[in-house]
């Protein structure tokens, strides 16, 4: 596959577990388990990346898969799961074209992955391939996120940047972004840059730009593609809380079944 059809390669693959930091806290975990828990097992973790989630769902014994489009952070996921002594069943395929060899109870698409889809038919073929792949009776789940809305400036930077301490050498990792928006398309655009260093001496750097980057939706629009799609019984909850959404919530996790 050429580089340039999949965005978390070099250092943002290699410096993505380090400078996100401790996850086991984040609110999502808990609320994609209640999911799995309701709807049932096998479940599929659609943007597994390094496996956040699908380490920790596989080491608590439910049967979850995983799909990345990188093969980058797929390699990253089988060391880590060596690591703990998992074998996960893992696939390198596009959302939009999805094709695997089973049918699920639960599908996830954690940390706004989803989003990345910027072209709209792609976005709504990717809901059909993720339909065609639920047994009767399945669960999609799926966060979305109100990247701006009236008001916001429109672009953002970080002019500090994060940084982290690699611990395998003591080199210092550093990260840059930028973003800049467009109301009328609803499309985010993104610059990242990456330096490591150690000892003051530089070891790598590396810019990615992506224009596109991330398309967000309203409460409508979600609804409207999870039904365009052929599910029913679509609710939205405030982030991981189970409480209804409302119009204000900028993050709804979105959750419809397959008839």
């Amino acid at each position: 596959m050429d580089e340039t059809e999949y965005e978390y390669r070099g250092l943002k693959a290699t410096t993505w577990d380090l400078l996100r930091g401790d996850t086991s806290h984040w609110g999502d975990r808990a609320t994609f388990r209640e999911v799995i828990t309701r709807h049932g097992q096998p479940a599929l973790d659609v943007g597994c990346a390094t496996g956040r989630l699908l380490l920790d769902y596989l080491a608590e014994g439910i049967d979850i898969d995983g799909v990345d489009l990188s093969p980058e952070m797929l390699d990253l996921c089988r060391v880590k799961a060596a690591a703990r002594g998992l074998n996960p069943t893992l696939y390198q395929q596009a959302m939009e074209t999805l094709d695997l060899p089973r049918r699920y109870r639960t599908i996830l698409a954690p940390s706004s992955s989803f989003q990345l889809l910027t072209d709209i038919e792609q976005a709504q073929s990717a809901m059909r391939r993720f339909s065609d792949h639920l047994l009767p009776g399945g669960a999609l789940a799926m966060p979305f996120m109100v990247l701006w809305r009236a008001g916001d400036p429109l672009e953002q930077s970080r002019p500090t940047p994060r940084e982290r301490v690699r611990p395998e050498d003591g080199a210092i990792v550093r990260h840059w972004s930028r973003a800049w928006y467009d109301p009328a398309a609803r499309l985010e655009h993104t610059e990242d840059h990456y330096e490591v260093s150690r000892d003051g001496q530089a070891l790598a750097a590396e810019t990615i730009r992506r224009s596109p980057a991330t398309r967000w939706y309203t409460h409508d629009e979600v609804r409207a593609l999870y039904q365009a799609a052929g599910f029913a019984d679509v609710q939205l909850t405030r982030e991981w809380s189970g409480v209804p959404a409302v119009p204000e919530d900028r993050i709804v996790t979105a959750v419809g079944t397959r008839p």
